[in-house]
């Protein structure tokens, strides 16, 4: 498997990263730890957790449980050395420091408990999982209101959380850092501050992307490039539509989906699983079909062709369905394939 180098950091990573969010909910630690293994005899080294998981759903009680788990990995004989780690700090939310932001204090303090729970004694990539003056990620896009920012509120806060990661960085605790869930502003503020004091730059960005979600290709893709910054993009198989479990109305036990709802949410699968959705899928799964090819093999071959750096992250319930995206790794999407997916992103460019 390739390697590649995140931004303009010096972490190397491999080209595709395995998730981990469903360890400690619907994959048991001893599941967990098979799908690291097996990813790892794949060549896949970089692995992403965060203090909020696991998640479907997230609770107070599990808050740093996939951590925890990732930790008894780890702390296995040589096995810090085989992989590149990265986690995030949550960002307000009350299942965490009862919704408060995080400032540089929290940062350091959290930087020392994911540490602790990951029996490490440094994070690979150490990022901020979504900014406190909000986001439009999570579908918030549609009614995504700025308008009661103060920018030098936010100058100010970038430069305080900054000093913390620059001080974790100078300790050795943190090798890069980066942002998830942010938006071409930020990314650009983010990235001029650490400038003008001389603190880290971003490495990358932890945005959702994929055929269905594609927010990230305009403004963000340019500053990425501009500002030499990593996409990892999540749910690249859109939350498990692209995989085809849910074709025809599926609700497959233990999905996303069926977990959801039987913990009384809708069962939607985070705002994805609209009519709109349902049938962009439909058409790439029969774009898919016609092409020979898996969709799940395609959905993830396909990012390799965007115009930016970018790094899948896979993740898998069972070994079973992390096996099946491991098959597909490695393929390339010819030239004919790539043209058509772009006419069906023309067809349905924004599904959810």
């Amino acid at each position: 498997m390739k390697r590649v180098t995140l931004g303009g950091s010096d972490v190397e990573v491999s080209e595709i990263c395995l998730g981990t969010m469903t360890f400690g909910n619907q994959t048991a630690q001893a599941d967990g730890h098979a799908q690291i293994d097996r990813a790892l005899d794949a060549g896949i080294t970089f692995l992403d957790t965060a203090e909020m998981y696991p998640v479907n759903p997230v609770r107070r009680e599990t808050i740093g449980l996939t951590e925890t788990i990732l930790g008894t990995w780890l702390a296995r004989r040589g096995n810090r050395d085989r992989v590149e780690v990265a986690t995030k700090i949550m960002g307000p939310s009350q299942m965490v420091r009862d919704g408060a932001p995080f400032d540089g204090a929290i940062v350091a303090a959290a930087i020392d408990a994911s540490l602790e729970r990951l029996q490490t004694d440094r994070i690979d990539l150490y990022q901020l999982h979504w900014p406190v003056r909000g986001s439009y990620a999570f579908r918030q896009n549609w009614g995504y209101d700025p308008s009661k920012q103060s920018k030098q509120q936010n100058l100010d806060h970038m430069a305080d959380v900054l000093g913390a990661l620059s001080a974790a960085r100078q300790a050795g605790k943190i090798r890069a850092v980066g942002l998830s869930n942010e938006s071409a502003w930020g990314l650009t503020l983010w990235c001029d501050t650490a400038d003008r004091l001389g603190a880290p730059r971003m490495a990358s960005i932890q945005n959702e992307y994929s055929l269905l979600y594609r927010l990230y290709d305009t403004d963000l893709a340019e500053v990425a490039v501009n500002e030499d910054v990593t996409l990892l993009a999540y749910s690249p198989l859109a939350a498990g539509l692209l995989s085809g479990k849910y074709s025809g109305g599926a609700m497959p036990d233990g999905s996303r989906a069926a977990v959801d709802r039987a913990t009384g949410g809708l069962g939607n699968l985070g705002g994805r699983k609209t009519p709109q959705g349902v049938a962009a899928t439909e058409a790439y799964h029969a774009l898919a079909a016609e092409h020979g090819w898996d969709p799940m093999h395609m959905a993830i071959a396909w990012q390799s062709t965007r115009p930016f750096k970018v790094v899948p992250i896979i993740g898998a319930t069972r070994i079973d369905q992390l096996d099946r995206l491991l098959a597909g790794l490695g393929k390339a999407v010819p030239d004919d394939l790539r043209k058509a997916i772009d006419r069906l992103h023309k067809q349905y460019p924004m599904p959810y």
